[in-house]
């Protein structure tokens, strides 16, 4: 099929990838000329494990290609993609949506042909149907231009297995018109379809309200789990252990409930907010004031480990030397959008402390957000002559780090694990003073 994707930030230049890795004709659009010529180089702007191995490879292929144009965009595809960002409006909670409808104002004119355009963003419930209005209103194809949703569930770091081998394909259609897009979506889908894969058709409410429905029920598993270390760290209680416990429980699991210094990146954080504000916009609100107190613990952990590491320096950090391990907001990703772990660091920047950070893949994108604080290009380099180190993004190379390797570099034998991804034992019977989160 010939399918484009509009917007090649981190989820569309995914999609677009791995469409074609599925055998499509694929078009990638973006209005950023810069960004489209890396990609058509072969070259990602972010990190993501295999990504840019499946562009180079349907580059070559000339399954995929690029353009800044809606106009070729039109005339190419029948089959649209809009997988452009839905931030948080600066001062407010509420989704900002004007990337998503600039996109329909402008291709939607352009469509003088039965078409079909699958919404992938993550937008407030009624988006799709207000949109599906608009599209129909803009474009010379009437009635024969349809807007489904087909949510994304992308993890980062996983993005490709994600989309190439997802656990669901969720589609959202609108139930009071007759149209094609169920039938567009499973040939788009069928190499990955053939196995069995749970294919989920709804309307298009329920379909925008899962992805932001599963956003917020893992932000408040991973809360939950940091709200119970807060109560061991006060009862003496080890919350690895109990996680492990309750984790056994089918009707619980064990992922995500793994205590540390809270969630963050581009998804998460916004998501949940976007979800009570429209849920107050709905006259819903009380359904979901659970979820303020899920934002308020997890922004709370990164107050706590400043906190910590300040009691771990003897009261100040002011003069102190800190090490800090990891930028990114989680492992085998180089986004620190709303990251804990550089909101950790430049909050004991300014009580004092001369913080040196060290990221194997965020090290780019840590300086031009945080500035001011100090980098290195290795762990040892960053914990040189530190009074404390925290590890505060799980990445393997931390994971197995022994106390020997730090022993000669720093000044004092600290440790504060922020993701309690080390064995404290371990540190412990080499001589250092090690913290986690929720342990004794």
């Amino acid at each position: 099929m010939k399918v484009t994707v509009i917007g090649t930030g981190y989820l569309g230049a995914t999609h677009a990838a791995c469409m074609a890795e599925l055998g499509h004709q694929v078009l990638g659009v973006d209005t950023d000329v810069k960004k489209l010529e890396r990609l058509a180089s072969g070259s990602v702007p972010f990190y993501e494990p295999g990504l840019e191995e499946i562009l180079q490879r349907n580059i070559e292929s000339g399954r995929l290609s690029f353009t800044d144009s809606y106009a070729e965009a039109a005339e190419f595809g029948d089959v649209h993609f809009i997988g452009v960002g839905t931030p948080q409006k600066k001062g407010e909670y509420a989704a900002d949506l004007r990337y998503v409808d600039s996109v329909i104002e402008t291709i939607a004119p352009l469509i003088t042909r039965p078409a079909t355009i699958f919404g992938k963003s993550t937008v407030p419930v009624g988006t799709a149907s207000r949109l599906g209005q608009r599209a129909r209103e803009l474009s010379p194809a009437g009635e024969a231009l349809e807007i489904a949703w087909n949510p994304e569930f992308l993890r980062e770091g996983f993005a490709v297995q994600d989309t190439l081998r997802p656990d669901r394909i969720v589609l959202g259609v609108d139930r009071n018109r007759s149209g094609q897009a169920e039938k567009v979506a499973r040939e788009v889908y069928a190499p990955i379809l053939k196995d069995g894969l749970p294919f989920l058709v709804t309307d298009l409410a329920t379909a925008e309200l899962v992805k932001v429905s599963a956003n917020a029920f893992l932000a408040t598993k991973i809360s939950f789990i940091n709200a119970i270390a807060e109560v061991c760290e006060a009862s003496g209680a080890d919350v690895s252990v109990l996680a492990d416990a309750i984790g056994f429980d089918a009707r619980i699991g064990r992922r995500f409930l793994n205590a540390g210094i809270g969630f963050g990146g581009g998804c998460l954080p916004k998501d949940i907010r976007a979800f009570m504000a429209r849920a107050g916009e709905l006259g819903a609100d009380q359904a979901l004031t659970f979820l303020r107190e899920v934002d308020a613990i997890n922004m709370r952990r990164r107050v706590a480990m400043v906190e910590s590491a300040k009691e771990f320096c003897g009261g100040s950090l002011l003069g102190g030397r800190v090490g800090v391990l990891g930028a990114a907001f989680k492992p085998e990703s180089d986004d620190v959008r709303d990251s804990p772990a550089l909101n950790i660091a430049g909050q004991m920047q300014l009580q004092g402390a001369a913080v040196t950070v060290y990221d194997p893949k965020a090290m780019k994108n840590s300086r031009a957000l945080f500035p001011t604080l100090g980098y290195a290009e290795s762990a040892i380099e960053a914990c040189e002559g530190a009074d404390a180190v925290l590890v505060l993004t799980e990445w393997d190379e931390f994971r197995k780090m022994l106390p020997a390797d730090l022993d000669d570099v720093v000044r004092r034998k600290r440790i504060i694990d922020g993701r309690n991804c080390l064995d404290p034992q371990t540190w412990r019977n080499a001589g250092w003073a090690y913290r986690g989160v929720g342990r004794p």
